[in-house]
């Protein structure tokens, strides 16, 4: 892969992410951090929109996206679980779907049969990055909230849980069958 594949526009808003999440840390003020979260989540819109639109999809880029997100989601969870916004609990159920997909990314590159498997964004996957940025900012605007949000987020995990297993699996029937 070329360094002008890997550094493409939609590849670099990937990426600042992860300086988004290094800022996260570094800031206290809520209305910097609500405007963190915004960013992140409009970088994860666009990067998207713009590989497609432009016609500038890679490899590389349906592999850094995902793990931009997960890096962001990770630090402002992490962050508020160490600053006591977040339960112990609470912040495994804000991560079971990311720490699932991880688990099940790993599975299929071991077992030989899963090889051909391809993981690729699904509705629910997104639905659960959706509804984890706006927790992201409902624990600092209305921390009341964080509780049905963070029960939500779990409900719609686990729903997306068993929709990339049965992606995956049917994936693995398709190739198999080939």
């Amino acid at each position: 892969m070329g360094r002008r594949a890997l550094f493409n526009l939609p590849n670099t808003m990937s990426l600042s992410r992860v300086v988004l999440a290094l800022a996260f840390v570094l800031v206290s003020g809520p209305w910097d951090r609500i405007a963190l979260i915004a960013v992140a989540g409009l970088t994860d819109f666009m990067d998207g929109w713009l590989a497609r639109h432009k016609k500038s999809e890679s490899n590389a880029g349906a592999l850094l996206d995902p793990i931009a997100d997960r890096i962001f989601v990770f630090v402002a969870i992490s962050t508020y679980l160490v600053e006591g916004q977040l339960s112990t609990a609470q912040y495994f159920v804000f991560l079971t779907r990311d720490l699932a997909t991880a688990l099940g990314f790993l599975v299929a590159k071991v077992i030989p049969a899963l090889r051909p498997g391809v993981f690729r964004a699904r509705m629910l996957g997104k639905i659960v990055t959706v509804l984890q940025m706006i927790t992201l900012v409902a624990i600092i605007l209305v921390p009341e909230l964080t509780g049905i949000l963070i029960l939500a987020i779990g409900v719609v995990s686990a729903a997306s849980i068993v929709d990339y297993t049965i992606a995956l699996w049917r994936g693995r029937t398709r190739s198999s069958a080939a």
